[in-house]
């Protein structure tokens, strides 16, 4: 009995830590309008400005979890989050930079993390 106890808290424990990641992962669609959007997104001319620096992903595997690492999608129903491009700042719900290396991908305003999930 106490073998079983202790293998159901390991398989919940490895749960509690798996979900979370595959839950949050940054596939990301572009809406042609506001109100079809999830987010409002700017993209800022310097890192130091941004919310969110951004590495765009080649394949859909690299984008995990809520840390900067997204990848277009063509279409809206395999998005796990829709976006909108604003014209302005203010309009604006995150601000972003792209980088251009996947390392510096991540939060630089983590009061606006759970705009994109978590």
């Amino acid at each position: 009995m106490q073998k079983r106890l202790c293998s159901q808290f390991f398989f919940f424990l490895i749960l509690s830590l798996v979900v979370p990641v595959l839950s949050f992962s940054q596939k990301i669609f572009v809406a042609d309008y506001a109100s079809n959007a999830d987010v409002k997104v700017f993209e800022v001319k310097y890192e130091s400005q941004a919310d969110l620096v951004v590495y765009k992903c080649a394949y859909s595997s690299e984008a995990r979890g809520n840390n900067g690492l997204w990848h277009f999608e063509k279409y809206a129903s395999n998005a796990d989050r829709k976006i909108y491009f604003v014209d302005y700042e203010s309009q604006a719900d995150l601000k972003i930079y792209y980088a251009k290396y996947q390392s510096s991908a991540g939060w630089k305003n983590e009061k606006k993390k759970g705009l994109m999930g978590g």
